[in-house]
């Protein structure tokens, strides 16, 4: 049977107005996540690299736990079983009177996910910035603390940049997931047009083109942040 191409649906209400929900809650999703991913990903990216081996143990833990776990099997966790293992009020509350429950599940567990891997990047761009200057801080009578405020972190920040465009990538796409426990993110809309219009290839079309513009706004933004926060003569001038 011949497919019958019709490009105008996409044009016409309800479901135009689908597709804009779905972009609006994708950049919910992966805004919040984002800002999560990063507050614990730069703190666990620097706790690997303490000299405390406890805080380097709790780093490592969080890492392996998060990073080596399906993101898919994550959000499963965080909305069907984390609440059951809750005090019988409080999982009563998370799931019968918080408004939206799978919103911030999907935010929460893609935020912890994606902070797993910020987090080596963040190890990574610290420990590339070379013992010498640790040793520097260390004889110009700098506390820990000092270290990495003025000298590590700066310098690790602008190592990371170009690691970090691909994560704030990744988080946007990893947000179609959200699908899986109910949030109708852009993924979500797409499917809900082909439902109910069965016109599919059109609706996931225009979802790979919506993407896709998300995507490049992102890398522009980032190529724009990099080129003014880069330092001639430092790794991350290249």
């Amino acid at each position: 049977m011949q497919y019958r191409w019709n490009w105008n649906i996409l044009f016409v209400e309800p479901y135009f107005g689908w597709l804009l929900a779905g972009v609006k809650w994708t950049l919910l999703v992966a805004g919040a996540a984002w800002i999560i991913a990063l507050a614990i990903g730069c703190t666990i990216g620097v706790m690997r690299t303490l000299p405390s081996r406890m805080a380097r143990a709790i780093g490592t833990a969080y890492v392996d736990l998060f990073r080596n776990v399906p993101l898919l099997l994550q959000l499963f966790l965080w909305y069907f079983v984390l609440p059951e293992l809750l005090p019988a009020s409080l999982g009563h509350w998370v799931k019968r009177d918080l408004a939206m429950p799978e919103y911030w599940f999907s935010v929460v567990g893609l935020g912890c996910f994606t902070a797993a891997r910020i987090a080596e990047q963040v190890r990574a761009g610290i420990e590339s910035v070379g013992h010498g200057q640790r040793m520097t801080a260390a004889a110009s009578g700098l506390t820990t603390a000092q270290a990495y405020r003025y000298i590590l972190l700066p310098l690790a920040a602008r190592n990371v940049l170009p690691p970090f465009t691909s994560e704030a990538l990744n988080i946007i796409k990893n947000s179609s997931l959200a699908l899986t426990i109910g949030v109708l993110e852009l993924t979500g809309q797409s499917r809900q047009i082909e439902a109910n219009t069965f016109q599919g290839i059109e609706a996931l079309t225009a979802a790979t083109v919506l993407y896709a513009m998300l995507t490049l706004c992102v890398i522009t933004g980032m190529r724009v942040v990099e080129r003014q926060a880069t330092i001639p003569g430092t790794l991350a001038r290249g």
